[in-house]
C-alpha cells in the first residue's frame, strides 16, 4: 500500500488489515463494512474471481452490478490456493493481518491450508471468523448455506407473504446480510477484547443462528402461546392499524403504534365515528377485528391519492410514508442530504453511483474511497508491499499461481 493510499483511509478501523477470502454476499458484505470504517481489506480471488463477478446482467461497461454492490473499499489479489507458491503469499499477508474472514463450506479452507490452526500460527493476535451456513458443529454442518434456504429453514419465511398465499423471500438477501453484520459485530467485540488481552480468537458464525436471533418477538410469542405467527402480508400481528393500504394511485404505510395515534389518526381521515365503536376501543380489539376495521378503512384510503393521504396523515402525526420504488427511494431528498448516495470512478469501468455509508461518527466517519476492483487489481501493488522481488513475481505468474490483469 502506498503512502498515498495509507493517508486516504480513516476512519475508527484505519489501522486494522483484513485477509478476505470470502465471496458471494455474506462475507463480502461483512468486509465491506469494516472497509467503510476504514480497515485495509485485502480480498483474495480464484483465477475466476468471486463467483458474483459472474451474475450478470446488469452490469457497467463489463462489471457486474451485484459485485460491486459489496465489494467497494477493497483491494484484490488473484491467486491459486491449491499452488505452493500462493501459500508464502498468504503466510506473509497473515502475518499482517488482524481479521480473516472466510464463508466456505466447513472443512474447505482447512484442505486450502488456510483455516485458523494454519494461519493463526504466524500471528497469535489475528481474529479468524467463519461464516458458513449451519456453523461448524451440528448435523447440518456440511449443507451449503444459501440466503434462499436459510430464510426457510428459520421459519422466517413462514412470515412473509400473504394469508392463505405461498410464502415469499425477500426482495435482498436479507439472511446474507444479517449473518454478516452478526460477524461485522462479532469480529468488533474481539478486536476489543484483543486491546485487553493481546491475543486474537476464532469466530463461528452460522447464517441459521444469526436469522433464528432475527425472529424476536414472533419466536416469543410461540414460546407463549404454542401458536405459529401466521402470514399477515404487510400487517403487524400485535398492533393495528399498522400496515399498507392502497390509495387511488398507488400505496401508503401507515403506522399507528398508540391510543394517541389512533384518536389521531381517525380525525385525520374523517373517521371520527371509529373512536367510538366498541370494536375498535383499544389496539388489542383493533387486532382481533383487524378485519372489520378494515371495511372502513380501505375504501377511505382509496378515495384518496398518495400524495393526499401522506399529506393529511403526515400533518396530523401520525408515521406514514408512501411505498417508495428503488428509484424513488435512491431520489428521496432526505436520502440524497445523508449523503446514502455517492459517486465513484475506476479507470477500466467509469464513473458509477454507489450507495453511501451509514457509519456517521462525528470524529472517525466511514467513507467510500475505493471502487470495486477488477479481478487481481492489486496482485502486484500486494506482492512488493510484501517484499516479494520482480524476479519472484515473475516466477509465479509464470507457474499461474498469481494472476494480474495484463500480465502472463
Amino acid at each position: 500500500m502506498t503512502n498515498a493510499q495509507r493517508e486516504e483511509r480513516s476512519g475508527p478501523l484505519s489501522d486494522i488489515r483484513v485477509l478476505d477470502f470470502s465471496r458471494a454476499m455474506s462475507g463480502p458484505f461483512c468486509t465491506m463494512l469494516l472497509g467503510d470504517l476504514g480497515a485495509d481489506v485485502i480480498k483474495v480471488e480464484s483465477e475466476d474471481g468471486d463467483d458474483t463477478r459472474a451474475w450478470a446482467p446488469p452490469e457497467i461497461n463489463g462489471m457486474s452490478t451485484y459485485f460491486m454492490s459489496t465489494n467497494r473499499n477493497k483491494r484484490s489479489i488473484s491467486m491459486d490456493l491449491r499452488k505452493g507458491a500462493s501459500a508464502e503469499v498468504v503466510k506473509r499477508i497473515a502475518e499482517n493481518a488482524d481479521i480473516v474472514v472466510e464463508n466456505f463450506r466447513p472443512g474447505v479452507a482447512k484442505k486450502l491450508g488456510i483455516d485458523y490452526d494454519a494461519l493463526s500460527k504466524h500471528n497469535e493476535r489475528m481474529i479468524y471468523c467463519s461464516i458458513s451456513g449451519f456453523g461448524q458443529s451440528g448435523p447440518y454442518r456440511e449443507r451449503p448455506g444459501f440466503d434462499l434456504t436459510v430464510l426457510a429453514l428459520s421459519g422466517l419465511m413462514s412470515l412473509t407473504g400473504e394469508e392463505g398465499r405461498p410464502p415469499v423471500k425477500f426482495g435482498v438477501p436479507i439472511t446474507d446480510m444479517i449473518s454478516g453484520l452478526f460477524a461485522a459485530i462479532a469480529l468488533l467485540s474481539a478486536l476489543y477484547r484483543r486491546g485487553e488481552t493481546g491475543r486474537g480468537q476464532y469466530i463461528d458464525m452460522s447464517m441459521l443462528d444469526a436469522n433464528m436471533l432475527t425472529l424476536t418477538h414472533q419466536a416469543t410469542s410461540y414460546f407463549a402461546t404454542g401458536n405459529d405467527p401466521k402470514r399477515l402480508g404487510s400487517a403487524h400481528a400485535s398492533i393495528a392499524p399498522y400496515q399498507v393500504y392502497s390509495t387511488s394511485d398507488g400505496y401508503v404505510s401507515v403506522a399507528v403504534g398508540s391510543e394517541k395515534l389512533w384518536k389521531d389518526f381517525c380525525r385525520a381521515m374523517g373517521l371520527e365515528e371509529l373512536l367510538n365503536d366498541p370494536l375498535l376501543l383499544t389496539n388489542p380489539t383493533r387486532v382481533r377485528n383487524r378485519a372489520y376495521m378494515n371495511t372502513m378503512l380501505e375504501p377511505a384510503f382509496s378515495s384518496l391519492s398518495t400524495a393526499q393521504a401522506v399529506e393529511r396523515l403526515g400533518t396530523a402525526g401520525i408515521p406514514v410514508a408512501p411505498i417508495n420504488s428503488v428509484g424513488e427511494a435512491l431520489a428521496d431528498p432526505q436520502v440524497i442530504l445523508r449523503g446514502m448516495v455517492t459517486e465513484l470512478s475506476h479507470p477500466s469501468y467509469g464513473n458509477m453511483k454507489s450507495l453511501g455509508t451509514p457509519f456517521k461518527l462525528s470524529q472517525t466517519p466511514g467513507s467510500v474511497r475505493l471502487a470495486a476492483p477488477v479481478l487481481g487489481e492489486h496482485t502486484l501493488e500486494i506482492l512488493r508491499w510484501l517484499d516479494f522481488s520482480e524476479e519472484q513475481i515473475g516466477k509465479m505468474l509464470g507457474e499461474k499461481s498469481i494472476f494480474a490483469p495484463g500480465r502472463k
